[in-house]
């Protein structure tokens, strides 16, 4: 399906011949009327659009420009085919041999042997992703053109044996916002500061770490062009870094790595990465280094995926500049400190330092520059051996796979939320797993039973590694390469964990295979309509469901009475919607887009149960480069249909908040952030870009910061009814400043003590709470370093308080790193305090992480229920 998705995108280009080629090609000089990477100057993302246009038009059929769709704001989002005019002509040929080398299943030795012999190396290479780092979209238009315009023996070998693919801009919205604020603030004291709210409508800096659910519409594209539509031998991610170290950072990666990755694939990357830094070296460009600053054990972003697709998955990382302002670096600011190089001096990954001086953006554009042109150079001369090791990789992974001792991945139709699984099984289609459905119930040779419509992953298959790291229990090391000289922990670079079933609530089950069942492999996971059998009374829809919460807002907005049963009777259980009225046609349309079932009801109960009111919610919003946490929340609510409005300082200060709002959500920040005391350079880890709030940096419209005068309205709104939900470190500021009597019990614990970089721990819920109603007693929670856990104190008032969630007594980690297990055993990760008419509630952990912890999105939306 998706082989011929693409192909039938492909096929009104393939025939492309040298007509209307032009005598020469338009230079970026001469578009733009400035040298691409010059003093202050930054192309626009709609002019660099025209200006690929112009370069297929005169390109000789050696480009094809396509735009795989809109943005999530509306703009192209381009995918750019380089090679030579031949290639291009037969591309759909080599895309098909391509998929057929990288997952070759029962393909005959010969044939393999066939395609290598006449096929090309697929590099896909992007530029930033992270909108400020606008280096790679200044340099991707002049790399264009240089290939299609050089005549020389090293493009030529290029252009004849690789196939280019450029993703001139990952993140064309942030392009367009940031390239905006620059010219707005140039010539004024703020020329070269960041831009002070998320680059992109929803996620900011944390557009790479969609690559795991793609919920982002560029995401989608990117997933299909890497994942299975093209799946390349090689993928580069041009970004930047700080400015005071290296001048660029380049592959491989600095240890630990993750496990089950071909030997290949690391072997290759390093090849790659020498290759870079020592053109980087022989043009001159000092300050590069290698194997260092990024470990392999990232994030699984786009660059830190493709490894486990068995794709050699690099980036490179350009010191900044003041965006498109040359910044001035003295030799005593240039320092080490990390991993790899714990000093800024000569190191054999670090030979030839930059001393230090004026620093621009061409600077970044000329060492991207060649970076890009080194991988594809390198690629281009060993075309047979990169597209051998491509078959071999996915071959050897295969029998990695079978020779696990339990080599089948069993996920039971009969679950807590079968929505989710579905939404799941989807997710993992598109990262290219192959996965099967069954047609009957089986039981396995142990005893095991399992229902029709049964899930079964076969480790079996060339994305093995990619499996085994998203839905097996994994744990980072604890080893000298992740504690430091006085053996503090290191942070990870992002998580210690993705296990996506975790994170979602999924039961995976893990056996010894092959399984000998009734089963298909499939392109689609299932999305049935939800069932609607017509009762006397009404409808109820279940709790467990997190797609309910979807139903039930849809239903509101559609004036349709819904209730919450509040006791156990029979046939209904507490927690659940009870939905009553409505046109047939109406209750149908909700059930199919939804999911959910609509039970039938005999009988409405007397007692027990509450009408709902739709609420009117209020998310703060901050400047400071934004809060992704905030960014992400946003989309999380506008996923499920919920009605909300950011709030600002000026509202927020202003007070009298009941009239507009029943419920105000605090997303993830530090207290000194939210209410503005924080220092330069420090503040929240919510911050787009990982730049911490610096007042002096911003205009003081885009300062942030809601002072006393905010606490007070808070503290009116809820004394008043009101309710105040704080997200991870946003629960500090409810003890610290509203008057929530606990205490964060890990605050002052040095690392060595505590530690628990973004892992999965087991959980015990009282859903007998109604901020807990549709969760399983027991579940996984995802926690932050720096995330609070609760204790109480005894005082007058401890009946106001409610713990809802907790951890365990004993073996709270199930996947991640987790370091003093003992501080946080029994303690309370989720509370609510009742204060006047109001409550506030506390959520210590990550209920609704990046929208991809879909397992306790239900700790969230119980809350914005009345």
């Amino acid at each position: 399906m998706r082989l011929l998705r693409s192909c039938a995108l492909l096929a009104a280009f393939a025939a492309t011949t040298t007509a209307g080629l032009s005598q020469s090609v338009t230079s970026p000089e001469k578009f733009f009327g400035f040298q691409l990477g010059a003093d202050r100057k930054m192309a626009r993302w709609d002019k660099i659009v025209d200006y690929y246009a112009v370069l297929e038009k005169e390109s000789g059929g050696k480009m094809k420009v396509i735009n795989m769709g809109p943005t999530e704001n509306g703009n192209p989002f381009l995918m750019v085919i380089i090679t030579s005019a031949k290639n291009l002509a037969d591309i759909k040929t080599i895309q098909k041999n391509n998929l057929t080398l990288v997952h070759p299943q029962n393909t005959p030795e010969a044939e393999i042997k066939k395609i290598i012999a006449t096929g090309k190396v697929v590099i896909v290479q992007s530029m930033s992703m992270h909108a400020t780092e606008i280096g790679g979209t200044q340099m991707a238009p002049e790399l264009a053109y240089d290939m299609i315009s050089r005549t020389d023996e090293d493009t030529k070998r290029i252009l004849d044996n690789v196939v280019l693919i450029e993703v001139p801009c990952f993140n064309p919205d942030g392009e367009l916002m940031v390239t905006d604020w620059y010219n707005k603030t140039l010539g004024t004291p703020y020329e070269g500061s960041n831009y002070p709210s998320l680059y992109a409508k929803y996620i900011g800096h944390d557009d790479n770490r969609d690559a795991l659910l793609t919920s982002m519409r560029e995401s989608q594209y990117m997933a299909s062009l890497l994942f299975t539509d093209w799946r390349p031998e090689v993928y580069v991610d041009h970004h930047h870094m700080g400015s005071y170290g290296p001048r660029i950072s380049l592959p491989p990666y600095a240890e630990p790595s993750r496990p089950y990755g071909d030997p290949l694939m690391w072997r290759e990357i390093a090849w790659y990465g020498a290759q870079m830094a020592y053109k980087e070296t022989e043009n001159g460009y000092t300050g590069a280094i290698n194997n260092a600053i990024y470990s392999g054990w990232g994030h699984f972003g786009f660059h830190w995926i493709t490894p486990f697709h068995n794709i050699d998955g690099m980036l490179t990382e350009s010191a900044s500049a003041k965006l498109a302002t040359p910044l001035y670096v003295l030799p005593e600011q240039l320092q080490g400190n990390t991993r790899g190089l714990p000093k800024y001096e000569e190191e054999t990954i670090f030979p030839d330092p930059w001393p230090g001086g004026w620093w621009h953006l061409r600077d970044i554009v000329n060492m991207q520059k060649t970076a890009a042109w080194a991988a594809m150079d390198i690629a281009a001369r060993n075309r047979e051996t990169v597209l051998y090791n491509a078959y071999q990789k996915a071959i050897n992974q295969t029998k990695r796979g079978a020779a696990n001792p339990l080599n089948e991945y069993v996920i039971p139709a009969n679950q807590f939320d079968p929505i989710t699984v579905n939404f799941m099984i989807q997710k993992l289609l598109v990262q290219g797993i192959d996965i099967q459905k069954t047609e009957k119930p089986f039981t396995t040779p142990d005893g095991h039973y399992y229902e029709a419509g049964t899930f079964i992953i076969p480790l079996a298959q060339p994305k093995m590694g990619l499996i085994r790291n998203l839905l097996d229990k994994n744990f980072f090391p604890d080893n000298d390469w992740t504690r430091d000289k006085n053996g503090d922990p290191i942070r990870p670079y992002d998580l210690s964990t993705d296990a996506l079933n975790e994170f979602m609530g999924v039961r995976v089950d893990h056996i010894s295979g092959p399984l000998k069942v009734d089963a298909k492999f499939i392109t689609e996971a299932p999305t049935p309509a939800g069932k609607l059998e017509p009762g006397k009374a009404g409808y109820v829809l279940s709790a467990k469901l997190d797609a309910t919460f979807l139903a039930v807002n849809q239903l509101q907005q559609k004036g349709i009475k819904v209730s919450r049963i509040d006791a156990d009777t029979t046939g209904l259980t507490k927690g659940d919607f009870l939905v009553t009225g409505g046109a047939e046609a109406d209750l149908k349309s909700i059930a199919k887009e939804t999911g959910v079932d609509f039970n039938p009801v005999t009988a409405v109960p007397s007692v027990g149960t509450h009408a709902l009111k739709r609420l009117h919610l209020g998310l703060y919003q901050r400047y400071y480069g934004g809060n992704v946490d905030e960014g992400w929340t946003r989309w999380l609510l506008e996923h499920f249909d919920y009605d909300y409005n950011n709030i600002f300082d000026p509202e927020l200060k202003k007070g009298d908040l009941n009239a507009k709002y029943d419920v105000i959500i605090l997303p993830d920040d530090a207290t000194s952030t939210l209410t503005g005391e924080a220092a330069a350079g420090g503040g929240g880890r919510g911050g787009g870009g990982g730049y911490g709030p610096n007042p002096s940096e911003f205009p003081a419209e885009y300062r942030s910061g809601f002072g006393e005068e905010g606490v007070k309205a808070l503290k009116d709104f809820v004394q008043k009814g009101g309710t105040v939900i704080t997200l991870g470190q946003a629960s500090n500021f409810a003890i610290d400043k509203l008057g929530v009597r606990a205490r964060n019990a890990i605050a002052s614990l040095p690392t060595k003590q505590f530690w628990c970089p973004g892992s999965t721990l087991k959980v015990t819920v009282d859903n007998s709470n109604p901020l807990a109603y549709g969760m399983p007693s027991d579940a996984l929670a995802l926690y932050l370093q720096g995330d609070p856990v609760f204790d109480i104190p005894s005082n007058n008032s401890s009946e106001k308080y409610s713990v809802i969630v907790s951890y365990g007594k004993r073996d709270i980690l199930q996947s991640g790193w987790l370091v003093g297990e003992g501080n946080i055993t029994g303690k309370a990760a989720m509370l609510s305090a009742e204060m006047g008419k109001g409550k506030v509630v506390l959520v210590g952990f990550r209920t609704q992480h990046r929208a991809q912890t879909y397992g306790t999105f239900k700790l969230l939306f119980n809350s914005l229920v009345n």
